[in-house]
């Protein structure tokens, strides 16, 4: 029976595409009907809503003023009581209302809101616009976090300011830690402080799926309640997205329906457990999953960091749905930091600018390389190409980059490869030796390797020594991977008298690293 090669195992299943792959992007191409009506609605609605909305307005920034008179513009010590926090919760109340009815939205609540000393922390979801700020004025002004910048907004500031939001400075290298410690103090507070509303997501969607929630809201472990968060109107004017229609356009198209039906639901509070208490992102995950089972969506790793890299990738001329990996999951997973990953991208943009879709085909992958197609580079290509549609996309080009090259890009990799080359020992590479061996194994007789080697050849001297080979591979570890997949090949063809010279080849590399043992180190990568 002849000798089977021992392929890598299967996939990781926990690392294969999510179900929704951009939560960040919505297509809101109004057809002709619908922008005749937005047309013919919007002459009469608009200005008669904007008149009201500037009344509601005039009428609430004296109250807010009031309410906040001789406060701290800096974040309070102490909580609102007395008159003003009378009149914060029925006045300022009443009317975000009227404001957010003059803007023609309709209400619908469902379940029922707990009180400060049952559940400390409101936790909403999914978070897809600006008007979300309506759970605030239903759940009755709960505190909020907010960037400290915001308090100096013109008007809408002062309504803040009675929120008594917990503060986020960017500037503050503290501020994560101030901020938790601040959400901890309020929760723990026994009722004195108002709930504290955060939207765990940390950012806007598409309502597709729930991503991942921070853990900012679970760190005090104490009981949250969820608040699901509905928008169920045939046309979506709401939905503000990093890829979609900007603010002013979806507040006129808000402005231009005779209505806009808004639901928040109000689950039992989820009472953590010891365990929950003691880890914060276990808690996270089971409030998110209890909010995804109720609103009959998935739940995916994409987080803030996905829409950075989005906005990197834009920037790198690439499609900018390329940049989004599933962060959360990649970064504890493959132990990489948000650096690392903006390093890969622009590395990833440099092979495939030229590519459409930003995903790689496996000519470019050979021109990036600088070498032929060949079936060891063949095997390579099919090892990052994780979903078998025959490019390679950013999330896969990652993956492969750390779980199977750089592992094989040990220094005991490099030294073998570079006594392959080196034919005559003496510890330097010239063209010719570099091109023969390329050339012997590549089966291509009239291959031109003289980019590849100039590149290698930092000084320009004419030959490769082993500190310049060395710092190409380590800058380029695909190479590496290469190498141990064409050495493996070697081996295979070799037991079954295939290959005259790989007994020769595989005898100095049989301590090297397999590709093999490469998959399945990274396969048998825990979640």
């Amino acid at each position: 029976m002849p000798p089977q090669r021992v392929f890598a195992l299967p996939r990781q299943q926990s690392l294969f595409l999510p179900p929704v792959l951009n939560p960040f992007v919505l297509d809101a191409k109004l057809t002709r009907r619908e922008k005749i009506k937005c047309f013919l609605l919007g002459i009469i609605l608009v200005p008669l809503r904007s008149i009201f909305m500037v009344l509601v307005l005039m009428a609430t920034w004296p109250v807010a003023a009031l309410i906040t008179f001789k406060r701290p513009l800096k974040q309070d010590v102490k909580p609102l009581t007395g008159w003003r926090r009378f009149m914060c919760r029925t006045v300022m109340g009443f009317l975000g209302r009227l404001y957010f009815f003059s803007m023609g939205f309709r209400v619908v609540v469902k379940g029922k809101q707990a009180s400060s000393a049952e559940a400390p922390i409101l936790a909403v979801a999914p978070h897809s616009s600006f008007f979300d700020a309506i759970v605030c004025i239903v759940a009755g002004l709960p505190s909020t976090v907010s960037r400290s910048e915001t308090l100096a907004t013109p008007i809408f500031g002062r309504f803040l300011r009675c929120l008594q939001p917990v503060l986020v400075s960017r500037k503050d290298p503290d501020s994560r830690k101030n901020t938790i410690l601040e959400i901890s103090n309020r929760a723990k507070s026994e009722g004195r402080w108002p709930q504290v509303l955060i939207f765990p997501e940390g950012t806007c969607t598409n309502r597709s799926c729930l991503i991942t929630f921070k853990q900012g809201a679970f760190v005090p472990g104490v009981p949250v309640q969820p608040v699901l968060l509905r928008y169920p109107n045939k046309l979506d004017t709401v939905t503000w997205t990093w890829q979609g229609p900007k603010s002013k356009a979806l507040l006129l198209r808000t402005l231009c329906q005779l209505y806009t039906t808004v639901e928040i639901e109000f689950l039992p509070p989820h009472i953590p457990t010891e365990e929950e208490k003691q880890n914060p992102n276990k808690f996270a995950q089971s409030v998110r999953t209890v909010m995804a089972k109720s609103l009959c969506v998935p739940v995916t790793d994409h987080t803030f960091e996905d829409c950075r890299l989005m906005i990197s990738a834009g920037e790198l001329t690439l499609p900018m749905e390329a940049g989004l990996v599933e962060f959360t999951k990649i970064s504890r997973k493959l132990d990489l930091k948000w650096d690392n990953v903006k390093k890969e991208l622009e590395n990833f943009a440099t092979i495939a600018c030229s590519c459409k879709g930003g995903r790689i085909r496996i000519e470019e992958f050979a021109n990036f390389l600088k070498l032929p197609i060949s079936p060891a580079l063949q095997e390579l290509f099919s090892l990052f190409d994780r979903d078998g549609d025959g490019t390679i996309d950013f999330r896969e080009y990652v993956i492969g980059v750390t779980v199977l090259c750089r592992p094989a890009n040990t220094e005991e990799v490099i030294q073998t490869a570079f006594k392959l080359f080196d034919i005559d020992e003496d510890n330097n590479i010239t063209l010719e030796e570099f091109a023969g061996i390329l050339r012997s194994a590549l089966g291509v007789c009239d291959l031109n390797v003289s980019k590849l080697f100039n590149e290698i050849d930092a000084d320009g001297s004419g030959h490769i020594t082993y500190d310049e080979f060395r710092s190409f591979a380590l800058s380029h570890p695909e190479y590496a991977k290469l190498f141990t997949t064409y050495i493996e090949l070697q081996r295979y063809q070799g037991l079954l008298g295939e290959g005259p010279d790989s007994d020769a080849i595989s005898h100095c590399c049989t301590d090297s690293p397999s590709d093999h043992q490469e998959d399945s180190n990274s396969d048998k990568k825990d979640d």
